[in-house]
């Protein structure tokens, strides 16, 4: 502690800060004065200076009228104590400070710093498997908590004012953890469904699982904040019998888990083949019979035009024996022509005609659309620019109706397959009678058209 000088009183003026280190709460006292010894530690004289450094706080306690009173003074702080430029302390006026004799405070400085750490550990205890209710598998857990003190007030109301280092919150806390977390990790088995051989492998989960549980716990119990707790390890007796028997169990039935998977795929990949198998062969038939009934429509088409024909030249030969006896008649016993009989035969033979010449017509129409068609000529497809996004295809059809709306236009760019690049409409050949200005409104004349325009002059 540093000496400043002499004060009014003839006494000795202190630097009231703190230098410990790993402490929580330390109570300060003067050069020389061993804690709660003496009235005498507890004087603060008139021109003392206090620090306290970032990341901590001081409290003086002292008495008046009302009670025991504490101010809280939170670093960075550093000043020589009067009542003039300390506000804090500005309600002792008229008391001991300005006199002769000190002013009587504790003073008490808490750490505030980010990180505190204390180290964990839960000495082995039996876990069960579910699976194994009365075989106890001993396991040990090992770990570290992070905190801060954040709550100051809420920290002093529990704990006390009163030197304190991390030694002994961790004394103090040590039950509570132990008796926590040995609560949380002995049923994680069965209610997070992780196997007691798993654990090591799943300390992650487990880890983020007592956190969640153990925090509310201790800033409860104990006012710290508590930021992290690592899991370093959860060692597992794998000496035990009981252990040796689990892991055991957890192979066979992870072996014949696998194995039944693997069956099930097995047989799902069978049963999909054979699926295939039966719908390729079910598609071939249809199409055999398609094409089966497709041959034999023709075939029968063409029979029935044969058929046809052969009915046409049965009527046909008819016709002409029929002239035939028409001519014999028209001779008549005189040998005379029969002029009348002969335009019936004509006009008979005419009539046979047209229809045979109609009937082989339709059979060639009927042979042609049983022939394959060519297919149709193929349609060049564009992508239109459109407000800066890209739309189609469209064919010609569907383009000259955006233009007729006015949503593409000559100016508006175009890409089809086989173009180096986007082109404006107007420069595409193809397009460009899209663009066509339409006809004009034919004029009409003065008088509704009875009188002819005049003619142009020579």
């Amino acid at each position: 502690m540093g000496i400043f000088g002499k004060g009014k009183s003839g006494g000795l003026m202190n630097v009231i800060r703190c230098d410990q280190e790993n402490y929580l709460v330390w109570k300060w006292t003067p050069l020389g004065q061993e804690a709660n010894t003496t009235s005498r530690e507890n004087s603060i004289r008139y021109g003392s200076s206090l620090r306290v450094k970032d990341g901590e706080v001081a409290v003086f306690v002292y008495k008046q009228k009302d009670g025991v009173m504490q101010d809280f003074i939170e670093g960075p702080y550093d000043d020589t104590i009067k009542t003039a430029n300390f506000p804090i302390l500005a309600g002792i006026v008229g008391m001991a400070f300005g006199g002769e004799s000190p002013f009587q405070a504790e003073v008490y400085f808490i750490n505030l710093q980010s990180n505190n750490q204390i180290r964990f550990g839960v000495p082995y205890f039996d876990m069960f498997d579910p699976r194994l209710p009365d075989h106890g598998v001993p396991v040990a857990v090992r770990g570290t908590i992070t905190f801060n003190i954040s709550d100051y007030r809420g920290f002093i109301k529990l704990n006390r004012l009163i030197n304190f280092n991390l030694e002994q919150l961790r004394d103090q806390i040590q039950a509570a953890v132990v008796r926590y977390v040995k609560g949380i990790i002995m049923n994680i088995p069965e209610e997070a469904g992780i196997p007691l051989v798993q654990m090591e492998r799943k300390i992650n989960a487990i880890n983020g699982r007592i956190e969640a549980e153990l925090k509310a716990r201790v800033e409860e119990d104990f006012g710290i904040n508590l930021k992290a707790l690592d899991i370093d390890a959860i060692d597992i007796d794998k000496e035990s019998p009981y252990y040796m028997e689990l892991r055991q169990l957890t192979a066979t039935n992870t072996a014949r888990t696998m194995q039944a998977q693997t069956d099930i795929n097995i047989q799902n990949m069978k049963d999909m083949q054979a699926l295939n198998r039966e719908n390729m062969a079910e598609t071939m038939r249809i199409q055999r019979e398609e094409a089966q009934r497709a041959q034999r429509l023709q075939t029968e088409t063409n029979f029935i035009g044969a058929h046809a024909i052969d009915q046409q030249t049965d009527v046909l030969k008819t016709g002409m024996t029929g002239l035939g006896n028409m001519a014999q008649m028209s001779g008549g016993t005189g040998g005379s022509m029969n002029p009348a009989g002969m335009m019936a035969g004509m006009a008979m033979g005419g009539a046979l005609g047209q229809q045979i010449g109609g009937m082989m017509n339709q059979m060639g129409q009927n042979m042609q659309m049983g022939m394959q068609q060519p297919p149709n000529m193929p349609q060049s497809m564009y992508y239109v620019n459109i407000n800066n996004q890209q739309a189609g295809p469209f064919n010609f059809q569907q383009l000259a109706q955006l233009a007729q709306n006015g949503q593409v236009t000559a100016q508006s760019y175009v890409w089809k397959q086989g173009m180096p690049q986007w082109d404006t409409a107007g420069n595409v050949a193809e397009l460009q009678s899209i663009f066509a200005p339409a006809m004009p409104q034919m004029p009409q004349m003065p008088d509704g058209g009875n009188t002819p325009p005049p003619m142009p002059s020579v």
